[in-house]
């Protein structure tokens, strides 16, 4: 999946099949410009960093998600609540790593 994202990052309408994440077995369909294979790889770290970011996001969004209820007109949010819900919101702030994606820690819900 990663070389499928390296190549769409390059060029989004490029049509390709390739077998078992192997760079070295891509074909180029219906007259798609080949990408080189040391292009295709300079990608992947960045593929790794959305991968982890969105993994990231996922876990966030659910956690919000999980205190919605609390946001609603009829409830008086508590500042605790407040404060976690922008730390929740901040957690990507500042991250432009794998490892700092990987490494950040969630706060404690009140």
């Amino acid at each position: 999946m990663t070389i499928a994202k390296a190549i769409k990052k390059i060029n989004v309408n490029a049509e390709f099949t390739y077998l078992s994440d192997d760079i070295n077995t891509i074909q180029w369909l219906n007259g798609t410009t080949p990408i080189s294979n040391a292009d295709i790889e300079a990608q992947f770290p960045i593929v790794e960093l959305d991968n982890a970011m969105a993994d990231l996001r996922t876990k966030r969004n659910r956690l919000l998600q999980d205190t919605d209820f609390h946001a609603l007109s009829d409830n008086t949010m508590s500042e605790d609540m407040t404060t976690y819900r922008q730390e929740l919101r901040d957690l990507t702030n500042g991250v432009t790593t794998v490892e700092q994606a990987n490494a950040v820690v969630f706060p404690t819900k009140p």
